[in-house]
């Protein structure tokens, strides 16, 4: 049995529908403003004050609205699994905007009804789905800003050739608790919808001067591949190198470390998603590599800046994983013995990419204490940072992204 039924009084109407399949079920009536002052709706309580068993009535002026004041609901009941009641053109719309505002978390179960009145049947007009992606942006570009402003942390060691930052959580419009606000993407696996996510996109590059569509974010395969942006795109990667001017290049980091990679003499950028796994694997140093081997860059002239990660205080592994980083150097694990020994995966990457002849004076992290840090533990810090370690499977993810300017400079 569906723990959610939505009987939508849009695409259909009262006598269509019928009454709900499941009564002991808790109804939605999705009816926009059509039936706000009808005699049918007014001895229904609405959405904001039912009880557990009562029928919810959705009445905002747009469907889009009414169905994310519907999964905002799901969401805070933590349900999943809905019934939608509807009309056979009614599920093509619905299923328009369930890919917009909704994930494969979600379950949607659809049952059919025949339009056997005339209104309904005469007022079958399907809206295309770019007027059903329009309405959802508008509707997103509408919504307030949760958790303050956007702010972003920004690394003196990178020239101003260049634009980049590490995002913060502040600013965007995602609602989920542990994906409040400025989470930056998207997953099957998680809760946070599309629409949410591309306006946080949206936001983000207003903020920082690049336009939205520019924004490239690496495939995460929590390994070491690099993409040189003009090859083929592989399936997946964790770094990508280019010289092009005015594309952006996003790491996502929830923990794992978005680290920046600059070179302002042959004005070549990359940028690379680095966990332990791909600490190990030495995605660093192949995206160092990709630099130099595809664009001629030298070793000595690469800056790199580790944004927000989660530090050796809060990050532990088997005894038997952080073996591997004891073998790179004894301080990448200062408490060997213990069962759960707690590893320092941002000293291992400087290690890394030192031994690879990156300059130490040109990485910054968290042992660099002249400049302002950029590399807080995001564990640590829950006002500031989404953590995976910290919040569980519905975790949010912020990105460090790096840009050339155009020779005038992004606007």
């Amino acid at each position: 049995m569906s723990e959610l039924v939505l009987v939508d009084l849009i695409h259909s109407c009262p006598t269509c529908t019928g009454e709900s399949p499941l009564p002991s079920s808790r109804v939605f009536l999705l009816c926009g403003n059509s039936y706000r002052d009808s005699d049918y709706l007014s001895e229904l309580i609405s959405c904001s004050d039912s009880n557990s068993d009562s029928a919810c009535v959705l009445d905002s002026d747009t469907t889009a609205e009414c169905l994310l004041r519907f999964k905002q609901t799901a969401d805070q009941l933590d349900v999943s699994s809905v019934c939608v009641v509807t009309s056979p053109w009614g599920k093509d719309v619905l299923q328009v905007f369930q890919k917009q505002l909704f994930t494969p978390v979600y379950t949607f179960e659809y049952k059919l009804v025949d339009l056997t009145c005339p209104s309904c049947r005469d007022s079958a007009h399907k809206p295309s789905s770019s007027d059903i992606e329009e309405e959802v942006a508008t509707l997103m570009q509408q919504l307030p800003a949760l958790r303050g402003e956007i702010s972003v942390l920004r690394s003196t060691l990178i020239p101003e050739c260049f634009g980049h930052g590490f995002s913060t959580r502040g600013g965007g419009v995602s609602s989920i608790s542990t994906m409040s606000s400025l989470n930056l993407f998207n997953s099957s696996r998680r809760r946070d919808s599309v629409a949410a996510v591309t306006e946080n996109r949206r936001r983000l590059a207003l903020h920082a001067g690049f336009p939205a569509q520019q924004l490239r974010l690496v495939k995460v395969n929590h390994a070491s591949d690099v993409w040189v942006l003009g090859k083929e795109e592989p399936e997946s990667y964790d770094a990508m190198v280019t010289n092009w001017t005015g594309v952006v290049l996003a790491a996502p980091g929830a923990d794992c470390m978005p680290i920046l990679f600059a070179d302002p003499v042959a004005k070549v950028i990359g940028v690379a998603h680095a966990g332990w796994k791909g600490t190990l694997m030495g995605v660093a140093m192949a995206t160092v590599e990709a630099m130099m081997t595809e664009f001629g860059c030298r070793v000595r002239d690469i800056l790199v800046a580790v944004g927000p990660s989660v530090g050796a205080c809060c990050f532990t592994l088997y005894k038997e994983q952080a073996v591997d980083f004891y073998n790179i150097h004894p301080n990448c694990v200062p408490d060997p013995e213990s069962d759960s020994p707690h590893v320092n995966i941002r000293l291992a990457n400087r290690l890394l990419l030192q031994g690879s002849g990156v300059l130490p004076e040109n990485i910054h992290d968290d042992t660099v204490t002249e400049r302002p840090s950029v590399t807080p533990c995001t564990s640590c810090h829950p006002e500031l940072f989404f953590s995976h370690r910290r919040d569980g499977m519905e975790f949010g993810t912020q990105v460090g992204y790096l840009w050339i300017r155009e020779t005038e400079g992004l606007v």
